[in-house]
């Protein structure tokens, strides 16, 4: 049994990130389990080395182990590229042009061709920071169209026990009420969130995936790229996320919520995993 915890070092680790990694690294009692720890740093316009660093050492004070090597995505561009390169051999992903805020003012794209040619130009070697022209599409209905009968679903643990989720359906009714399809790689950073997680949980042979409920909308997209690409689905535990006094989910922004500003004020490694509870 294999999970991981994987945070983006956009900012400092909070008191949500310690619950989350309390749920990852405490997910199985088993003996062959294990908890890998993977740092997301794909998004090379917000994070940084120095953040990096401080989730190692704030993880290591709070005791947490976890083997070694620790998977970078930020030396992996070019393995995501030719996932990416996969499916727009595949016909189901397209160049779009358009902004978020395009798409927010209702304009959705016209020109679907495939991209092949030149793609893969840009990610010279694993450690490149690429930029592509346009953002790249993955097209909802033809990829649903392409994987037609076979069984698009996952199974949920987050409940405490086994739920079969069929992703189809939701990914069927965002076809339906024209919701845009998603990105699949960004233009300034040349590939996507749901691309890497897909990707390194095949690669890493992650069994499950035990994440914030806010990602189990992403499972059903994740579930069709697997799909897709012929990699195995693992099993998933959408845990509950923390939230602050207001009801709001805890923020990178929340200064007062770091571990490293709790650690400053005195509080013990243990008094900081305590407080991170529901």
């Amino acid at each position: 049994m294999v999970t991981r915890f994987a945070p983006s070092p956009t900012g400092r680790l909070h008191l949500g990130h310690a619950f989350a990694a309390k749920v990852a690294f405490n997910f199985s009692k088993n003996q062959n389990f294990n908890c890998l720890l993977r740092i997301e740093d794909i998004d090379h316009t917000r994070c940084t080395n120095k953040y990096t660093l401080e989730i190692y050492q704030e993880l290591d004070w709070l005791g947490f182990d976890w083997p070694l090597p620790v998977k970078v995505q930020s030396k992996h561009y070019y393995d995501y590229a030719k996932a990416i390169k996969n499916l727009c051999n595949l016909g189901l992903a397209y160049e779009c042009p358009l902004t978020r805020g395009n798409i927010r003012d209702g304009l959705l794209p016209i020109n679907k061709g495939t991209i092949v040619k030149g793609y893969l130009d840009n990610f010279k070697d694993g450690n490149s920071k690429p930029n592509i022209t346009n953002s790249i599409r993955l097209d909802l209905k033809k990829s649903l169209q392409y994987v037609k009968d076979q069984e698009l679903t996952f199974i949920e643990t987050g409940s405490g026990t086994e739920n079969k989720v069929n992703s189809k359906i939701a990914l069927m009714n965002a076809v339906e009420n024209n919701k845009p399809d998603p990105i699949i790689a960004r233009k300034d950073i040349g590939v996507s969130y749901h691309i890497a997680v897909t990707y390194d949980d095949h690669y890493q042979k992650i069994t499950h995936v035990v994440r914030g409920y806010d990602l189990y909308e992403s499972t059903h997209l994740h579930v069709l790229i697997q799909k897709l690409s012929n990699w195995r689905t693992p099993k998933y535990h959408h845990h509950p996320v923390l939230n602050n006094e207001y009801g709001d989910k805890l923020s990178k922004r929340g200064l007062d919520t770091t571990i490293r500003s709790l650690r400053s004020n005195g509080l013990t490694a243990q008094q900081v995993l305590d407080m991170a509870t529901l």
